[in-house]
């Protein structure tokens, strides 16, 4: 990796330019200075097209403004973090910026201002470069060092929001009056300029009905999940095919073949893939994904391309190693594929949000009291929780621009809510048997099966998302049995 002159901008320094501790030039001449300004051609870019979602965005927009009348509301896309030294995390723009702009990249601010008869919207945006001054070879984060932005006319057009320059933001804010609110937690900078403007209080209302806002997708935002997904079905094909190479190396084999498609085809992962084999499939988060893949134990694969607008999938499943499912395993396996299958059949327009959990949960319970791992009856188990050793997490959440989408929503309207088409959920129960579980016979020990799909709500039911991935123990054999040849 190259290493820049200067750490910072020009603005940032009285010096123009300001030497790294161990840096190989100990100056810029006035006559190199001269001759970098000069020579570049007009690269402005006159024929770009909006953005595919700004209809979207402009609704979103119209939503918020019609929620908080007369008030100043500030949505920052958030600032680049530090990995080390002078190398950043790559930057991925808060959702409520996103979802509200389409924008994505760093330093961004939306503001809307309000107006008698609703509010006006402003990206604020860093411009390009400046070539005058050098900023654009001499800075870190110049355009001949990470590339080119767009300009704020631009940036206009794409966005369908006027743009101005981000860096007179905070001197506006600090002047404005009356009230305001802003989505804490992304620019410390922005904050500060309003912290004699705003509440905790005020600003939790922002984040909570921008949260809610997702909780029923529009039909852009559908499309972009059944994109996502298409790519993760193609990510899991990818690793079955290799599955050998993982056996000879470890699970970030699995973890790597899975990244690529998620690259090639997306912005990313939409979070840390879980790629657990043997008993790392009983750690419900496992992400170190440096564990040996060995014949003979199943691999619980966890993983979800998003897409370049930010939609992720959130799929699971869980797969034998050589292809086929040990009797122990498959026992298993089944169990959790009849509860998802009742906990998928409870998504519908009008159910509960709860449905579905409880569902799954009943029939997992059931088969727990079965195999005599828990006493019954039934019912007894599920007031008690008893099932919960097993079992562990909730059979689903939200999805769509974060993974578990709608965090901050109300739960009212979320986990107590009631189920409306638009709405894309995942269903995922699974049964863990930690190894050193001594309450199970030792055969189950070691084994964490999970079944995961994402589903949509429609007028008349649902719709699996994910359904071009087998679920039955069966067709997931014969599956992986076709992509090995």
């Amino acid at each position: 990796m190259s290493e820049e002159l200067t750490p910072e901008t020009p603005e940032e320094s009285e010096e123009p330019i300001k030497q790294r501790k161990n840096g190989l030039y100990p100056g810029v001449s006035d006559e190199l200075a001269e001759n970098m300004k000069s020579g570049w051609a007009d690269t402005e870019l006159r024929d770009l097209e909006p953005i595919p979602q700004a209809a979207e965005t402009a609704a979103r927009r119209a939503a918020l403004s019609a929620r908080f009348p007369g008030e100043r509301l500030v949505i920052p896309a958030g600032n680049l973090k530090t990995r080390s030294n002078d190398t950043e995390y790559p930057f991925r723009a808060s959702v409520e910026y996103a979802y509200l702009t389409g924008n994505q990249t760093e330093d961004g601010v939306l503001v809307l201002e309000p107006v008698a008869d609703g509010h006006e919207a402003t990206i604020y945006l860093l411009p390009r470069s400046d070539r005058e001054n050098g900023e654009f070879w001499l800075s870190g984060q110049g355009e001949l060092w990470v590339g080119r932005r767009h300009s704020l006319t631009e940036a206009g057009t794409l966005y369908g929001i006027p743009a101005s320059d981000v860096r007179e933001l905070a001197d506006k804010l600090r002047e404005a009056t009356g009230p305001v609110r802003v989505v804490r937690g992304y620019d410390a900078g922005i904050e500060a300029a309003l912290t004699d403007k705003v509440t905790a209080e005020r600003d939790e209302e922002l984040r909570v009905f921008l949260s809610e806002a997702r909780l029923v997708k529009d039909d852009f935002e559908i499309g972009e999940l059944q994109k996502a997904v298409d790519s993760t079905v193609r990510g899991f094909e990818d690793v079955v095919k290799v599955l050998d190479k993982a056996e000879a190396t470890s699970e970030r084999y699995i973890e790597g073949t899975f990244f690529l498609r998620a690259r090639v085809e997306g912005n990313d992962v939409g979070y840390g893939s879980i790629c657990a084999a043997g008993p790392h499939a009983c750690t419900l988060h496992w992400v170190r994904n440096d564990g040996p893949v060995r014949s003979g134990d199943l691999l619980l694969l966890d993983a979800g391309v998003e897409t370049h607008t930010y939609y992720t999938a959130d799929v699971t499943r869980t797969l034998p190693i050589n292809g086929t499912y040990s009797e122990i395993q498959k026992k298993i396996y089944d169990a959790v594929y009849d509860a998802q299958e009742a906990g998928i059949a409870a998504v519908k327009p009008g159910a509960k949000y709860r449905d579905f959990h409880d569902a799954a949960q009943r029939v997992l319970a059931e088969r727990l009291v079965e195999w005599g791992l828990v006493e019954g009856p039934v019912e007894r188990v599920l007031e008690l929780g008893l099932q919960r050793r097993w079992t562990l997490h909730g059979t689903g959440h939200m999805l769509g621009m974060d993974v578990h989408d709608c965090a901050a929503a109300r739960v009212e309207s979320y986990v107590d809510g009631t189920l409306e088409p638009g709405m894309v959920l995942t269903v995922e129960p699974g049964l863990y048997f930690q190894a050193d579980d001594l309450t199970v016979p030792e055969e189950y020990r070691g084994i964490g099966v999970r079944i995961e799909d994402d589903i949509l709500v429609t007028e008349n039911g649902n719709r699996n998302l994910s359904a071009a991935l087998p679920r039955r123990s069966d067709e997931v054999e014969a599956w992986m049995a076709g992509l090995k040849g």
